[in-house]
This record gives C-alpha cells, structure tokens and sequence, in this order.
C-alpha cells in the first residue's frame, strides 16, 4: 500500500509542474536556458527511482535528466541541497569524500534538494531546465500541491 501512496504523489508532482510550466516560461531568463525542455528525477527512502521529462528536444532530454539524476542522486548521498554541499565541502566543513562523491563529481549547480511529504517521506529531488533558484522553487511548489489532503 506505501508503495501506491507514493506512486500517486509522485504523479501527482509530475501534473503539478506540467501545469507550473507556462507561469515559469513567461520568464526570459528560465526560459531561454532550455526552451521549455526540463527533465525531474525523484528518489524515495526506499531507493525508488522516478523521473518524467518535459518537452520535445531529445537530445536536451537525455542531458537534462542526466543532471537532474546527478543532483538527486547527490542529495540522495549527503540529505543536503546540491550547491549546500559543495560550500561545505570546499570549507572542509565535510571530507571531499565523506559521502562517496569526488570533488571532481560534485554537481555544484542549485536544483538539487531534500524535501518531506506530509506523511513524512523523505525524498531526494533533482530538476533541470531552468535557472537553479527556479528549479528549486518549482518542486517546492510541485509537492506542496501534489500532497495536499
């Protein structure tokens, strides 16, 4: 039963930033970086891997789920914000490898992100296709419409 709980958050995330899409591309500045292409990659606590891309460019695509998987599957390792754990890791404030990933590997870009359903499921999130800020701020808005009672 947890396992359909979930899937029907997760999909409801997905329409929920189908439907945040167009308020975001009136902004020039998110949407001349992928001309609506965007890609999210979800990873729950029990290591579940969910993704759903946005557009029609394949090769844009394939490289925007790649570096939305990058970012949650750092966040995944370490339960801090992707751009978070660079400054700390870069301050020595953690050992460049305490959590599996190389300097050389780290994302370094915003966009990745814990986040916490309602009932309290961790999720690990990545999005790519718009400025950092923006990626991280739709995903906030995505959950908190897809999770509502």
């Amino acid at each position: 039963m947890e396992n359909k709980e979930m899937q029907l958050i997760i999909n409801n995330v997905f329409s929920a930033i189908e439907k945040l899409i167009p308020s975001y591309m009136e902004n020039p500045e998110d949407k001349n970086i992928s001309n609506g292409n965007l890609a999210v990659c979800i990873i729950d606590e029990n290591e579940n891997v969910y993704g759903k891309m946005f557009g029609t460019n394949k090769p844009s695509l394939r490289n925007l789920y790649r570096i939305a998987w990058t970012k949650a599957s750092q966040v995944w390792l370490t339960g801090v914000k992707t751009g978070e754990y660079e400054r700390m890791v870069f301050t020595k404030e953690v050992d460049e490898n305490a959590n599996g990933i190389l300097a050389p590997d780290l994302i370094g870009w915003e966009g990745g992100q814990p986040l916490v359903t309602k009932n309290g499921k961790k999720l690990s999130v990545g999005f790519s296709g718009f400025r950092g800020t923006t990626d991280l701020e739709i995903m906030v808005k995505a959950l908190a419409l897809a999770d509502q009672d």
